[in-house]
């Protein structure tokens, strides 16, 4: 073939100083990528599997006490609460003593545990904690009535004193205890108990119960003071008759949790869940969901911890996952249950980390983190290795969502933790390493008749099994953690397969029903 002119071009360029400077950067770039390409494969990424396992419950999630219940010093808890008095802070205008709040965080932290506070003003059968010093003013005027069949004070709302008393203090307790890793999460309300209702007992907006503007500048205000410590409402608040909200529906937006004090009662679906819906079941993501376990009758008390039924028919792992349940206020479950039982429900609640990959070279890892649990953690933590922290904080990671932490140091023979700067002295974050897993809180299906499902967790890409002695057809739909259907069928076998090859790692929601009866579970996809 005929080069045409390149011959005689190449030729001029050989004999040219050109081409000389040429041919040096040529040798120094392929220098260059060779050292690189040596670098390179000092750096090849060699996989890990580390074999941790979460035996504890985990901090600020689970089952919790009063302070003073006398069943504390257990590690079935990782929380404790306590009602909180305003006038034990504040007796004179603008003097603050902190020593009950202190001594409370301290004993509770003593116990390698962390606080759940909530301040009242009003208790069936008390007087009010308003401080001494607003109630010797010639304005203000309590009103003395029955509730729940006791003589009770109630505090005057319509004081301008009082009101910018409750702004000044969160402003001051904000200042001092925003960042304090004795205290996890604060409730805030009005009326009885601070529950954000007065079903028994004189009831008057803007008299005994606050107006809603000074609702609305409240929310507000506790919005811009605190930045840390999430800050939840009862789910009561929902009710138009005692809150701005239905009115204003734009102060949903503002970021604060719910607390239900009548979870799983006879009747939870009823108006239970229509407050918890008015209020948004996604807000879990931002902010802790929580509550108490239902008084209505002692019955509900006796067999709330019941397994698997419940009290009334589902049991309290179900609850836990389908209202992403942080904590839930238990205290007289020691009368009822066996410590065993109250700290696997605590398992139940809240985040839970699993190491789905971990790669790593001589100074970088590369973690998949998965959040199998059944809500968020709601502060920074992160995964660290020989003390390196990651970047990235595992903080509002989603339950059932995967991500990618990278941390600039090996792990090989290195030490895997999760760090947070909240946690009090003996406390630990835990995760699950990379081997197979079958925990408490991923349940069987294992009712009376047999419905089972297998393997769980499984592997993706691997054939689950749903086994069913019913002998009726079944329609079967599978849901992601967010309530997505990803795909559904029908089935008269006697054991159904269900492909995951399409699902992604995370927790999902298998539905199926019979001509007699629905059931649900979860299954965790590796």
């Amino acid at each position: 073939m005929a080069l045409g002119p390149f011959p005689a071009l190449f030729s001029s360029l050989k004999k040219s100083n050109l081409y000389k400077s040429r041919m040096k950067k040529l040798l120094l770039l392929l220098s260059i990528s060779a050292i690189s390409l040596a670098v390179f494969a000092q750096k090849e990424f060699i996989n890990l599997f580390p074999t941790d396992s979460i035996t504890e419950v985990q901090p600020m999630t689970g089952l919790v006490f009063w302070h003073n219940s006398g069943n504390t010093n257990t590690d079935a808890l990782s929380l404790e609460f306590s009602y909180m008095l305003y006038n034990e802070v504040v007796k004179d205008s603008g003097v603050y003593n902190w020593d009950a709040v202190e001594n409370k965080l301290n004993a509770i932290a003593g116990r390698k545990h962390q606080a759940i506070f909530r301040f009242r003003f009003i208790y069936p059968g008390y007087k009010t904690s308003v401080p001494d010093y607003i109630l010797k003013r010639t304005d203000y005027h309590e009103t003395i009535g029955k509730s729940e069949g006791k003589e009770t004070h109630f505090a005057d709302w319509s004081n301008p004193e009082l009101k910018r008393f409750t702004l000044e203090f969160y402003t001051k307790f904000a200042e001092r205890y925003d960042n304090d890793p004795r205290l996890a999460f604060i409730q805030v309300g009005f009326g009885l108990w601070a529950e954000y209702h007065i079903y028994s007992g004189p009831f008057s907006l803007g008299g005994t119960f606050p107006d809603k503007q000074f609702q609305e500048d409240f929310f507000r205000h506790l919005d811009s003071t605190f930045t840390n410590i999430p800050w939840s409402i009862s789910i009561d608040a929902a009710d138009n008759k005692y809150s701005p909200f239905a009115a204003k529906p734009e102060l949903k937006n503002i970021r604060f949790g719910v607390f239900d004090d009548s979870f799983m009662h006879r009747s939870h679906s009823g108006y239970n869940t229509t407050n918890w819906n008015f209020f948004d079941r996604e807000r879990y993501k931002t902010s802790p969901a929580g509550g108490e376990f239902s008084y209505y009758s002692d019955y509900d008390q006796e067999h709330v911890l019941d397994y698997p039924d419940g009290p009334y028919g589902k049991s309290f792992e179900e609850f836990a996952q389908d209202f992403h349940i942080t904590y839930i206020m238990g205290n007289d479950q020691p009368r009822y249950h066996s410590i065993n039982r109250v700290k696997k429900a605590s398992m139940a609640t809240g985040y839970k980390f699993k190491i789905v990959s971990l790669r790593t070279t001589a100074d970088s890892s590369v973690f998949e983190i998965l959040n199998y649990g059944v809500a968020p953690i709601y502060y920074d933590a992160f995964i660290t290795v020989n003390g390196v922290r990651s970047p990235q904080s595992l903080k509002l990671l989603a339950p059932g969502e995967t991500k990618t932490f990278g941390v600039s140091a090996g792990a090989t023979d290195g030490v895997i933790t999760i760090e947070c700067d909240k946690l009090v002295p003996g406390q630990k974050i835990q995760f699950h390493g990379t081997q197979e897993h079958t925990p408490v809180s991923i349940n069987k299906i294992t009712h009376n008749d047999k419905d089972v499902i297998f393997p769980n967790p499984a592997k993706k890409g691997e054939t689950l099994f749903l086994e069913s002695n019913s002998g009726e057809t079944m329609r079967y739909s599978v849901y992601n953690s967010l309530g997505k259907l990803e795909f559904s069928g029908k089935s008269d076998l006697k054991t159904t397969p269900i492909e995951t090859a399409n699902l992604n790692h995370g927790m999902y929601i298998l539905r199926m029903e019979f001509e007699s009866k629905v059931r649900s579970d979860r299954f965790l996809i590796l």
